[in-house]
């Protein structure tokens, strides 16, 4: 084995980058495609200097990996900027802080308000049908409601 790795050529770094990035393809998430670029790498470079020792080579790999995840999780990082749809996904979010008429009394602590086309289940004090509410939280499908002023 030792004997393999002092005569590694530029053919054995390629080949190794490129099952890496072969293995990338089936769903690693990105963790296997900067290593393989850094196999690609130093297979060019041992291309260009062949007599490179294999010690020399393996801490090139090292570094080069390192490098080129760190500097794409920094480029990552830099490029992300907030969503100018806050409330995508949060479906109820929107209701936060409105106004509603209770389409259910409130009784036990539940009832429901009826928000356009929907009716939402809420939590809060006993009320009566017809009350006005005021969304004050959510938890999950649920709508925390107080007895709007």
């Amino acid at each position: 084995m030792l004997n393999y790795l002092q005569h590694l050529s530029f053919w054995d770094w390629l080949a190794f980058g490129t099952l890496l990035l072969i293995l990338e393809v089936f769903g690693a998430g990105g963790y296997l495609l900067w290593i393989g670029v850094a196999a690609a790498a130093v297979g060019v470079l041992t291309y260009l200097m062949p007599g490179l020792p294999w010690a020399l080579q393996f801490v090139l790999f090292g570094v080069l990996s390192v490098l080129t995840a760190v500097l794409w999780w920094r480029r990552q990082r830099s490029a992300a900027k907030p969503s100018d749809q806050p409330g995508l996904n949060r479906r109820g979010s929107e209701l936060l802080g409105r106004q509603f008429i209770l389409h259910e009394a409130i009784s036990g602590g539940r009832g429901k308000i009826k928000a356009g086309d929907s009716l939402w289940l809420v939590s809060g004090p006993d009320l009566p049908a017809g009350s006005p509410v005021k969304v004050v939280g959510q938890d999950g499908v649920l709508l925390k409601v107080e007895a709007a002023a």
